[in-house]
């Protein structure tokens, strides 16, 4: 599209059904915004709009509402992430602060996140694959048990009991220990059991080599295969309460939200382009390649990248605020998103998704300020 005015016509129909719900008209459009041009110009150009595929008219003689390539067309003019208020972002801190614990964190980011967009809200936790190893226990359970507790950079708890093993007495436990932590601190997990099988095999003690083997095993598995017992999830009553959605539309996206590991993979793919996209990445439709999801949108952003700061910037001008999209890092640790219909509130969305993500990577850098 190369018309600014009808650039201008289609953000305010999507602005406009945004908010209503209803398909929107070029009467309305020439009241509630400042166009410049008469309602038959309007028309003529909703008209253009929809010959070219950004707007459908449901009903003859109704007004027109935004097809997906609209949608896509307008999340992509937008040239910033508007920044929350002041306000708005000490109200996040608020919230988040009284939390006890990193998952407590989390579940308490997506309730807020879900009342701000009044839309399902996902946060998971760090991903066990991208974090880095603080410390290591092991506690012999009995005379063939071994509990394994793994302690990461970001803060997570993971455990793994070991059964019907020969286990080593509780020396060699302590000796392991102490070792591993040495020589595998601040290590991603694959790098450290690629550590522990090289002092497996360079051992002369039977049981210190074979404990050593196991828990490169269990470094390995913790570091390939994620789990999605730490995704929370809120907001789903809101959507069904809160949201101008059809039953028929409704029904396959509960589905999809019951599809956890597809949700995951979808949302931790769409976290990965977000640096990209002004920290925000935005799917909408069919680009999820969800059949449950093709009537919704996924925003999505993520967290734990180490901030960078910079000179002035369209966040706020302030000297030295850290850009969410000027990250270091290959990929995030872990994501968060909201979920919800297609003409649901970008702007607004996209805001609230880029602020949470900034506060709990601020949270597991071990600061508590947050940037909207």
């Amino acid at each position: 599209m190369t018309n600014n005015r009808r650039m201008l016509v289609l953000r305010a129909v999507v602005e406009d059904y945004v908010r209503s719900h209803e398909p929107v008209g070029s009467g309305s459009l020439t009241r509630r915004h400042h166009l410049g041009v008469s309602s038959a110009t309007v028309r003529n150009d909703m008209a253009a709009l929809e010959d070219e595929g950004y707007l459908v008219q449901p009903h003859t003689s109704a007004g027109r509402v935004p097809t997906q390539k609209g949608y896509r067309y307008f999340v992509d003019k937008l040239a910033t992430v508007v920044p929350l208020s002041s306000a708005q972002r000490r109200g996040i801190e608020a919230f988040l602060s009284g939390s006890v614990n990193l998952e407590d964190t989390l579940r308490q980011a997506a309730r807020l996140l879900a009342q701000i967009t009044g839309q399902v809200a996902v946060v998971a936790s760090p991903s066990l694959a991208r974090s880095r190893l603080r410390r290591v226990e092991l506690i012999g359970l009995s005379h063939s048990s071994v509990l394994v507790v793994v302690i990461t950079d970001t803060g997570r708890v993971a455990q793994r009991t070991l059964h019907s093993i020969k286990q080593a007495g509780p020396d060699t436990l302590v000796d392991l220990s102490e070792m591993v932590n040495r020589q595998c601190h601040d290590l991603p997990l694959g790098t450290a059991a690629d550590s522990c099988q090289v002092m497996a095999d360079s051992s002369s003690r039977p049981g210190l080599k074979a404990m050593l083997r196991i828990l490169a095993s269990v470094f390995q598995d913790m570091a390939t295969h994620e789990q999605t017992s730490g995704l929370y999830m809120a907001g789903t009553s809101q959507l069904t309460h809160g949201q101008a959605v059809s039953m028929d539309d409704l029904a396959p996206l509960l589905d999809a939200l019951e599809e956890q590991v597809v949700l995951m993979k979808l949302m931790q793919a769409q976290s990965e382009l977000a640096r990209d996209h002004n920290g925000v990445s935005v799917a909408i439709g069919t680009e999820t390649r969800t059949p449950g999801l093709v009537h919704a949108s996924v925003v999505t952003s993520g967290y734990g990248y180490a901030p960078v700061p910079t000179g002035p910037s369209d966040t706020g001008g302030e000297e030295g605020v850290r850009d969410p999209a000027a990250l270091e890092g290959n990929a995030p640790v872990a994501f968060v998103g909201s979920i919800g219909p297609t003409h649901m509130d970008y702007e607004t969305t996209m805001s609230a998704v880029r602020a949470v993500a900034s506060y709990l990577t601020g949270f597991l850098s071990g600061s508590e300020e947050a940037e909207g």
